[in-house]
């Protein structure tokens, strides 16, 4: 499960108002498997919800425009949708990780007729979420409990136009969710044009995020990295996104895309790319462990 930064920045795509308009209960709180959960509700739009778990931001939803991504990662996820194929048309996307299943939801509305399959350990949130903040019973959206490496490794081979990681253990990226071993099976789920989006979290020096360049650069022939350029300059812990394929990235679009953001974010490709790598190695399963924990109020509601 990752540990969210909260941007209210409305994500701006054509939509399809097809989302259910039942309203979640003021205050609702669940102790599921991965801590507390709760639901706090949006100030600005009366049914829109914040998925918080022990008290930090996990997923935002507003079940009256799922289009709307206001947390600042999933503009980028929802960039890379927009860009996995024609407005509108059907893709298969597999997500490695579920919380309150905004990208799926996402997809949903923006290309109508994909089909999805969300991989989320915690079969007791996934219950939580879908009774509080219901998904549209139209969709071809399956959420299967059990953890994201294992169901990656059941995964179809080269099926996928899209595969999503956002996979935490509290507020941490498991190792062995950080692995080429694991970027090589998210490259065997693929088809050939297909793209792999992946979630993680870092500060300070960067280690784990130029670790993680260097693993996927093993597994793809295509890899870029998008972030907050002070998180770029290790001056803040946060979010950072890598994208990776092995057929050439869509960059200017992508880059035309992150600039409408309200915080817009740097790429980094090709020579930049390998200076921020700085020699990093990939990582095996042997060697890996897991994303450096949030310092306190990194992250907060």
């Amino acid at each position: 499960m990752a540990r969210k930064q909260q941007n209210p920045t409305q994500k701006k795509s054509a939509q399809q108002k097809s989302a259910p308009q039942r309203t979640a209960p003021r205050g609702t709180t669940e102790e599921v498997a991965s801590g507390r959960a709760e639901l706090v509700p949006d100030r600005d739009r009366p049914n829109a919800w914040t998925l918080l778990l022990d008290g930090t931001p996990q997923s935002h939803v507003d079940l009256d425009d799922p289009t709307r991504l206001s947390f600042e990662y999933q503009r980028r996820f929802g960039h890379l949708v927009d860009l996995a194929a024609a407005p509108r048309q059907p893709i298969t996307a597999l997500h490695l990780g579920g919380g309150a299943l905004t990208l799926a939801r996402y997809v949903a509305v923006t290309r109508p007729r994909s089909r999805q399959q969300v991989a989320e350990i915690d079969t007791a949130l996934t219950e939580f979420v879908r009774r509080t903040l219901p998904l549209d019973r139209g969709w071809q959206l399956r959420v299967r409990g059990g953890d994201a490496r294992e169901i990656l490794a059941r995964s179809p081979e080269a099926q996928a136009d899209l595969v999503v990681a956002d996979v935490f253990r509290g507020a941490r990226t498991p190792a062995h969710c950080a692995s080429v071993e694991f970027a090589r099976l998210a490259a065997r789920a693929l088809r050939p044009e297909g793209r792999y989006a992946v979630n993680i979290t870092d500060g300070g020096r960067l280690d784990f995020a130029r670790g993680q360049v260097a693993t996927l650069r093993a597994a793809f022939a295509e890899v870029a990295l998008i972030a907050d350029p002070v998180v770029l300059r290790g001056r803040r812990f946060g979010n950072l996104v890598l994208v990776a394929a092995q057929q050439p990235l869509p960059l200017e679009q992508l880059t035309r895309l992150i600039a409408t953001d309200q915080h817009p974010g740097r790429m980094e490709h090709g020579p930049g790319l390998t200076d921020f790598q700085a020699g990093a190695v990939p990582v095996p399963d042997a060697g890996a462990g897991p994303s450096p924990a949030p310092p306190p109020g990194a992250f907060t509601p």
